[in-house]
């Protein structure tokens, strides 16, 4: 017994179960995620510019369907969202081995497919996000946040590894299937929450064109929201651009294996452990702003160290550089949705969620668009430098604002208590 921790979120079993779902679909998603794209350069011999397509469509419905989302999840139970969404994207990525093995594997359906799972991951992740704050005291959100972010890194440092051992031994197709289990024993572990969930009440007549402008204003007049969207469109936009073609660049410029990819991608992803297990520190130590400032920093300079990658010897610049992005990516999103979660309101958690998902995410399609058309006319490392550079400038919109002098996070969120209307300000 003196093995195992005993106190804060370990004594809770509904946190349990989430945190349980979460790790094991998070564990199955680093397959796919790894598996989807080879299926396409492997046994579909997709160009550049297709691969790069599948990850637009990938997260298109960021871009359709978050908005109308976040009206959805905050007037409904989310946990009901978090099943059936698991439940959906287990039944459409079974699609790709079954078509496989009676040969009919087209990249029109990897594009669908990605399209589809896009849409189920849109209500997962805003009702996911705005489920936690109703599941555990908010006092407890750090914690709990810390717990979710070292599964998700538990996965990202072991599951790469995995994914590229399973596409090199059964093929990428029928790697996927394992995503597929994943999702459906996730589903059933949410279900099994026991927790009763409380729908807010609405204020006024449910308008969907009213509650998605009230979510968007939310954001935009948020002193602490606005920047951030920002500064995460940047880097996301950039970053995709330059990581959508990767894969390619190490199948056909680097020479690496799908085994050997998988073990750098694992190797890497150390950073997300590590950061995942220091955000709390950090931001006790040095204040909320200084963290998510210093973290964000580090996003665009690691990038730099793919195209500087030498052909002869890239694997240590590629694990360097994924090192130090993961690393700042893990402490900057612990800190910044923690401190979110505990000052917003419960009633506008799922719009607020879903307007940052539609601005952040939403650009990820774009770039992934224009990464592979940049492919295409400037080449696979000339792209990887353009992503790098433009991610540099990614931590401005942090710098410029106010968020650099929040301090401890328990003072902080005392300052910054849940309201009803908007924070204004500077």
């Amino acid at each position: 017994m003196g093995l195992w921790p005993t106190g804060g979120l370990w004594r809770h079993p509904d946190f349990l179960r989430l945190w349980s779902a979460q790790t094991i679909s998070q564990f199955g998603t680093q397959i796919s995620q790894l598996a989807l794209p080879l299926a396409a350069i492997l046994v579909l011999d997709a160009s550049a510019f297709e691969v790069a397509l599948l990850g637009t469509v990938e997260f298109l419905p960021f871009l359709l369907f978050a908005l109308p989302a976040g009206v959805w999840v905050d007037r409904l139970r989310r946990k009901p969202i978090l099943v059936v969404a698991d439940a959906g994207r287990a039944a459409l990525l079974t699609s790709i081995p079954l078509a496989y093995a009676f040969d009919a594997l087209t990249i029109w359906q990897l594009y669908a497919v990605g399209f589809l799972v896009g849409v189920c991951t849109v209500f997962f992740d805003v009702a996911y996000q705005s489920y936690l704050p109703s599941l555990i005291e908010r006092g407890n959100l750090v914690e709990g946040n810390s717990k979710l972010e070292v599964s998700r890194s538990g996965a990202q440092l072991a599951g790469p590894g995995l994914a590229g051992v399973l596409v090199a031994a059964i093929t990428a197709p029928y790697a996927i299937l394992l995503d597929a289990v994943s999702f459906v024993w996730s589903a059933a572990l949410v279900f099994r929450i026991r927790r009763p969930e409380t729908v807010p009440e609405p204020t006024a007549q449910p308008s969907m064109r009213r509650e998605l402008m009230e979510g968007l204003r939310y954001l935009l007049d948020h002193w602490f929201q606005r920047p951030v969207a920002i500064a995460v469109a940047i880097s996301n936009f950039f970053t995709t651009l330059g990581f959508s073609i990767i894969l390619v660049y190490a199948v056909r410029e680097l020479d690496m294996s799908p085994a050997l990819i998988g073990i750098v991608l694992a190797v890497g992803n150390v950073g997300w452990l590590v950061g995942a297990v220091a955000a709390t520190r950090l931001s006790a130590t040095i204040g909320v702003g200084r963290t998510i400032v210093g973290s964000a920093i580090v996003f665009g300079p690691s990038m730099l160290l793919v195209p500087l990658a030498p052909q002869s010897f890239p694997v240590p610049f590629l694990v360097a550089s994924l090192v130090l992005l993961s690393f700042g990516a893990v402490v900057f999103n612990v800190t910044g949705l923690s401190f979110t979660q505990a000052i917003v309101p419960d009633r506008m958690l799922g719009r607020l969620n879903a307007t940052r998902r539609f601005i952040v995410w939403g650009v990820i399609p774009l770039g992934s668009l224009t990464g592979g058309t940049l492919a295409s006319l400037i080449g696979l490392r000339g792209t990887l430098w353009v992503g790098a550079a433009g991610a540099c400038f990614s931590f401005v919109p942090l710098l410029l604002s106010p968020i650099r002098s929040i301090g401890r996070m328990e003072d902080a969120v005392r300052e910054h208590a849940p309201v009803s209307a908007p924070v204004t300000g500077a």
